[in-house]
């Protein structure tokens, strides 16, 4: 356990949150909220909330958990390597594959068989996501760019951050969206009412999708979402706000939709500059079969039915 006494000068008055997260750099502020939760903290003896304003002598218990180490073992998992050269590699995630390692998740990711593949990743994201430049969810399908030396890692996040990136999602949402094209310029942030989802929320980050309509089957709209940001859950977000939420999405979907295991989304088409040699490049991987063949189905579906009301 470790125990912090603050003093007036540098925290009184401060939320105790942010107090603990200044005073201690390795502790985020999401970080430190999750241990209030968890009981991990007292004040003075007490349980308290995060926006407690601490005050001069007030003394804080941090019962810090211990830190579960990772170690990552090379699997073969047959990753479907779209692209590869010395500074970069693009991979096809299945739907149900977990990025990186965690606590409770330590095999079987696309780490693991990265590790397996080729042992030159990049270190910037620690021992536990070597290479990982950016992260797509558990059940969304689709396309990874993924870096083979520092020098690459840094080039892609750069142009992520500057937007130049090219990422095109389709996505199957709920509901009829009667305009062919739309942008939806909302920022994102964690759900004060549940710290597990994300939403849109006045404080939240910068984060803009373009969706165009690919095809309409009733209570149903084929999408394309183009990334121009890359939040948490942004898509996901975005669509449910303006009252088209993700097929089979259990998180933020209604609780009536389809089975399909998560929610109904492929990363199809992604596109970047090679950080070292400075081409454009852009790769495109076809709907996964489950989805297509879902659509089939909804597509059968929508046309008998409305063959029922002509």
């Amino acid at each position: 356990m470790t125990v912090v006494t603050l003093t007036i000068e540098q925290f009184a008055g401060e939320r105790l949150d942010k107090a603990l997260s200044q005073m201690e750099e390795a502790w985020s502020r999401s970080q430190v909220s999750t241990w209030l939760e968890q009981d991990r903290i007292t004040v003075n003896g007490a349980k308290v909330k995060a926006k407690y304003k601490v005050k001069e002598g007030d003394v804080i218990e941090v019962d810090v958990p211990k830190v579960e180490e990772l170690e990552i073992i090379a699997e073969d998992l047959n990753l479907e390597i779209i692209y590869e050269d010395n500074d970069v590699l693009v991979v096809n995630k299945p739907r149900g594959m977990v990025v990186h390692p965690a606590p409770g998740h330590a095999n079987g990711t696309l780490v693991n068989g990265l590790m397996h593949h080729c042992t030159d990743l990049s270190g910037i994201n620690g021992v536990a996501r070597p290479g990982i430049v950016h992260r797509i969810d558990k059940d969304t399908s689709g396309l990874l760019m993924v870096a083979k030396n520092d020098v690459a890692h840094e080039g892609l996040v750069n142009q992520l951050v500057d937007k130049s990136v090219t990422r095109k999602y389709t996505a199957l949402v709920h509901g009829h969206i009667p305009h062919d094209k739309g942008t939806i310029d909302a920022p994102i942030g964690r759900d004060s009412k549940d710290r597990q989802k994300q939403a849109v929320v006045d404080k939240g980050k910068h984060a803009v999708t373009h969706f165009t309509v690919l095809e309409r089957f009733g209570n149903f709209t084929l999408v394309e979402c183009r990334l121009e940001t890359g939040r948490t859950h942004q898509i996901r977000v975005h669509m449910n706000y303006i009252g088209y939420p993700l097929a089979g999405d259990p998180k933020y979907g209604p609780k009536k939709t389809l089975d399909f295991g998560g929610q109904v989304l492929h990363a199809g088409v992604l596109g970047f500059v090679q950080p070292v040699t400075k081409e454009y490049i852009e790769f495109e991987t076809p709907l996964p079969a489950d989805f297509e063949q879902l659509l089939t189905e909804i597509r059968a579906q929508a046309t008998a039915k409305k063959a029922e009301t002509e």
